[in-house]
């Protein structure tokens, strides 16, 4: 048989037992014998708890279990310290990464997955699921990569229409997903431009609200391999946002403006406005009687205030930052012929944010078709 363990409160009930047999003229001795515990027993006892009675031990008691509970509750804190420690590190914004620093933190530290999960924020049920990735993702991602790697300037939203025009069904979240895996990015380049307000606060600004409303023409220059300048003239409708003509060449004058644009007049109409800076060539007075006379109207914008022709503005920061900065055009035909492409392009294929992420030539046939008169059936 095994040894009878007391208790605390059944140690100090012998030892006041003790105590009162040896008032009564009895001997230590005999008094140990009379409790039933050995001579060494006794006085260890009563080192440990002489002069203490029942309540006093009861509360001794609870104190050491209260003391065992705060240094658990500390253990804890410290532990989910260093486990919070571990992941601050970076961000854990996704299901993924949360499971990746468990795993983590379980092998480090050898703590139970319900904890690691509980101070980590991450579900049990989702740290177990096994994530399966869609059959097709490959393919989609070597796709988004090409695209990617075609069109250097395009970011993941007008990529994601993209793909949707080559037959995928995807969101763009889903691209997003992937666009941000495989550490695609476009860098911002961008710079801000102030507007001009009036002294009353208002401000200025004609805006298209239909096809032929206002169209909007500017220079844009580069340069050759071998150094020398060439000049672009772009035209485009501000409502649809189709280019409607790049004319290139080493001089553009007056004369070619007038020439640039009679062809657009011809095929599309007589717009209502047509805006322009007020650069020589806009402003000179064979531009400006030739427009009043075949019916247009010309809108200059005040000095000093590009964004009032934003929406020409924002097709030459393309023209710029998807064609001219990634080209070297080793003669002047040779950038006619790429320019004249990119521009079919932009109009064709292009996603344009401003339009649903269509281009702008589907834009251009559907208020063609709008403003277009109705055969009737006689």
């Amino acid at each position: 048989m095994g040894k009878n363990r007391h208790s605390a409160e059944e140690i100090v009930s012998k030892l006041r037992q003790v105590d009162v047999l040896t008032a009564q003229g009895r001997t230590v001795a005999e008094a140990i014998r009379q409790i039933g515990v050995t001579e060494v027993t006794y006085y260890r006892w009563r080192s440990e708890y002489g002069g203490l009675k029942s309540d006093q031990v009861k509360r001794m008691k609870e104190l050491e279990m209260e003391n065992a509970r705060l240094r658990r509750a500390v253990s804890d804190l410290t532990l989910e310290k260093l486990i919070l420690k571990e992941a601050a590190f970076g961000k854990l914004v996704s299901p993924a990464r949360r499971r990746a620093c468990v795993e983590h933190v379980i092998a480090k530290y050898g703590v139970s997955e319900r904890l690691a999960c509980r101070v980590l924020g991450q579900h049990r049920s989702t740290q177990r699921k096994i994530p399966k990735k869609p059959e097709d993702e490959a393919a989609l991602t070597a796709d988004i990569i090409a695209l990617a790697t075609q069109y250097g300037r395009y970011g993941y939203r007008r990529i994601t229409a993209l793909l949707r025009e080559a037959g995928w069904l995807v969101n763009k979240k889903w691209v997003e997903r992937i666009w941000r895996r495989e550490g695609l990015k476009v860098p911002q380049k961008q710079p801000k431009t102030g507007r001009l307000w009036l002294n009353d606060g208002s401000c200025i600004r004609l805006r298209p609200e239909y096809a032929n409303h206002v169209w909007s023409y500017d220079f844009v220059e580069d340069r050759t391999h071998d150094g020398r300048k060439f000049r672009m003239l772009n035209v485009i409708d501000a409502f649809t946002r189709e280019c409607l003509a790049i004319r290139v060449n080493r001089k553009l004058k007056a004369v070619d403006v007038i020439d640039v644009l009679s062809d657009p007049f011809i095929l599309r109409g007589i717009p209502g406005y047509v805006r322009s800076d007020n650069g020589p060539e806009f402003v000179a007075k064979a531009v400006r009687e030739w427009i009043t006379i075949v019916g247009a109207r010309a809108a200059y914008i005040e000095p000093g205030s590009p964004w009032e022709n934003g929406y020409c503005q924002s097709f030459n920061s393309k023209l710029r930052d998807e064609l001219l900065k990634g080209e070297i055009f080793y003669a002047l035909e040779e950038a006619k012929v790429i320019i004249e492409n990119w521009r079919r392009h932009y109009n064709t294929v292009r996603p344009h944010s401003s339009l649903g992420y269509r281009p702008p030539a589907p834009e251009v046939l559907l208020s063609a078709s709008k403003l277009a008169p109705r055969p009737t059936l006689n």
